[in-house]
């Protein structure tokens, strides 16, 4: 409700059935009854929003390349304001008398503080500082970006976007192994915040470049290149990862021939989908990876999601399920591999992962399975 409980703000989508149809910032008017869109203009997701007191403003976040940037715009006139600052923001708050915005911030290299800013971005500053004693003894770098031209496809060629993470102590005269990690979703990204799930800072003190490229598929870039995953998981966002790989390749601190990938969900599924399609990595890591989407469909826990992804059910479209299924192409399995899985994961059951794990032993690859009993996906 706002402030002066004449409005109700929310999110919506407009394509039914479709998990990563773009988020929109609603309003719906108590007195008329009517809804309409005050972000239509704005090719992003909106995510947590806040109202301005005088109820005139709504403050909101959302993704855009690879941070969550704060923005604003009036109920009246529609017009969105990305407010200055290139930060990543969460916990959207705005003070009682309006002047101001209260939230939490991080980075690759910072864990989460609370700041707040004048309400047009401007005065930005720290309110808490728990970490900075722990932070002074560590060196963790900030992550840099780079763009490279992605897979050309019938709508044009893509500027895509990556992270890359360099070791601490690093040493531009030195050759350092290289690690892709590849993000869930596939409707996600890599932002520069800060996470505990797969920290990429545990990968760079393991003295890896640390690359994380935003493909098809990836949020926070225009629907356009989200829905470009659609029923084409191994396709387009498959040659983007690759390009990235030759893009990092290139760079003289980078030894190619030392290369490693790793995901999870999808990222998982994707490290599962290198196995049979390149002997680029010299080793992988997949947890809560797909093996086969056809069997996966009859015992995952949400049926809409797949039916969207792969054009259908697979009695209605068998063809693309196997097609893309990492299973297929068991024949060309060679790379060694750890295969990770949670017991209790309902989103890609513990089945995939094993069925993966036994496609590696019977191909004689070398790999280990390692299963969490009381962990989900």
């Amino acid at each position: 409700y706002s402030p002066d409980g004449k409005t109700i703000a929310y999110r919506a989508q407009i394509r039914p059935g479709y998990e990563s149809d773009r988020f929109r910032l609603m309003l719906y008017d108590r007195a008329n009854g009517r809804h309409r869109s005050l972000s239509e203009e704005l090719d992003r997701w909106v995510d947590s929003f806040a109202w301005a007191p005088d109820s005139r403003t709504i403050y909101f976040i959302a993704e855009d390349r690879g941070r969550t940037r704060i923005f604003r715009v009036s109920v009246t006139g529609n017009q969105v304001c990305m407010l200055p600052g290139e930060i990543s923001a969460a916990d959207l708050c705005v003070t009682p008398d309006g002047r101001s915005l209260v939230f939490t911030k991080s980075s690759m290299h910072q864990p989460a503080e609370i700041c707040s800013s004048a309400t047009d971005g401007s005065g930005l500053a720290a309110r808490t500082r728990h970490n900075d004693a722990l932070l002074s003894g560590l060196e963790m770098r900030p992550a840099e970006e780079f763009w490279f031209d992605g897979a050309g496809s019938a709508k044009g060629t893509p500027k895509i976007h990556s992270w890359i993470l360099k070791p601490p102590h690093f040493d531009a005269a030195k050759k350092y192994p290289v690690l892709l990690l590849v993000h869930g979703g596939p409707q996600g990204a890599w932002d520069d915040n800060w996470g505990y799930r797969w920290n990429p800072q545990m990968y760079a003190a393991a003295g890896y470049v640390v690359v994380m490229p935003n493909p098809r598929g990836s949020t926070g870039y225009g629907q356009q290149l989200i829905d470009e995953i659609n029923r084409d998981w191994g396709g387009l966002c498959f040659t983007d990862l690759m390009l990235a790989m030759d893009t990092v390749g290139k760079l003289p601190y980078v030894d190619p021939g030392r290369a490693a990938a790793a995901g999870a969900s999808f990222g998982g599924y994707m490290v599962n989908w290198f196995q049979g399609h390149t002997g680029r990595f010299k080793a992988l890591v997949s947890h809560a990876g797909g093996f086969d989407e056809t069997s996966s469909y009859y015992v995952t826990e949400e049926l809409w999601f797949p039916e969207w992804e792969m054009g259908g059910t697979p009695y209605d479209n068998p063809e693309l399920y196997d097609r893309l299924s990492p299973g297929r192409y068991v024949k060309n399995f060679k790379t060694p591999q750890l295969v990770t899985h949670g017991e209790l994961d309902f989103r890609v059951p513990i089945g995939e992962g094993l069925a993966m794990f036994t496609a590696l032993q019977r191909r004689g690859v070398e790999s280990k399975l390692l299963c969490f009993p009381d962990e989900g996906h």
